[in-house]
């Protein structure tokens, strides 16, 4: 942690929904004029898309369970962690980015799924936010949790979180159905080990609840709307949030425990604001005082 370079992490597995938490998060960056730097988990992978393809058919060939990108040995954490510590010290570090769109990696003359080069972070900026799946990871060999002062865990229910990451890998990046199935039952041991943990060390868990009918995912045609959903918003340490505050200005909302807020699904994105804004500015306030 650092009191003159903050640093905020959102963390979630592949297809919770953290690209929407992102969003608000960019939103408000904007509209307060806060200048971030992004860091983009996908980033930090070890292996280029079809460098992970030959190395997960050579496992299942071998009777292997396959390498996923939630384990530690399928990424570069250790430099994750670095970029984090030199970033809490100086405001200093490296990112690149992990290419998933064909006109950017066209753009660059890159194969699609492989990475830019490496840069400097610009210089100048307020904080660092980094989106993606080890925000905060605890192994034997890294804490990346440690260097974060707001640390966010993006957590649907485990239907949902497949049926999201269903519909994302069907439409958006072209697998099948079947190929995409096989990729969530390889890496269930990972994700117990890696992921789950994580909403343990969080200082906020955001956890759609859909009410509607999610019982068998592999079937499901839709994706459950926001409208068609409760979010759950559990506070690790409730001191300082104004609870009465939040029921007031988030109509349909209630306490389900002493930490825990309970909304309307239609209501996140006004929610969010509510409730980070001002975790924000004291982040921003902190590293203004300690200048």
């Amino acid at each position: 942690m650092s009191l003159q370079h903050p640093i905020i992490a959102v963390t979630g597995s592949s297809g919770a929904g953290t690209s929407t938490i992102k969003g608000i998060f960019e939103a408000m960056f904007t509209r307060e004029g806060i200048n971030a730097a992004i860091i983009e988990g996908d980033s930090f992978h070890r292996h280029t898309r079809d460098e992970m393809r030959r190395i997960v058919e050579e496992d299942e060939a071998a009777g292997r369970l396959g390498l996923s990108h939630f384990c530690p040995e399928a990424n570069l954490l250790e430099d994750l962690e670095a970029l984090f510590r030199n970033y809490g010290a100086k405001a200093t570090g490296q990112r690149r980015h992990y290419l998933r769109d064909a006109a950017e990696a066209a753009q660059l003359g890159l194969p699609l799924g492989s990475f830019s080069a490496w840069e400097d972070l610009p210089a100048g900026t307020d904080c660092l936010f980094y989106e993606g799946l080890h925000g905060a990871i605890q192994t034997e060999t890294v804490d990346i949790g440690h260097h974060v002062d707001l640390m966010i865990g993006v957590v649907p229910t485990i239907n949902l979180e497949w049926i999201q990451k269903l519909d994302r890998d069907t439409k958006l990046r072209g697998y099948s159905r079947e190929a995409v199935q096989d990729s969530i039952l390889r890496r269930m041991h990972d994700y117990v080990h890696y992921i789950v943990p994580q909403f343990s060390r969080t200082h906020i868990n955001i956890q759609r609840v859909p009410v509607v009918d999610t019982s068998n995912p592999f079937i499901a045609r839709d994706v459950p709307t926001l409208e068609e959903s409760m979010v759950v918003v559990r506070f690790q340490n409730p001191r300082g949030i104004d609870f009465p505050y939040l029921l007031a200005m988030i109509e349909g909302s209630f306490m389900s425990r002493a930490n825990t807020i309970v909304i309307p699904g239609g209501r996140q994105d006004l929610a969010m604001q509510l409730i980070l804004t001002p975790l924000i500015w004291k982040l921003i306030e902190r590293r203004m005082r300690a200048s």
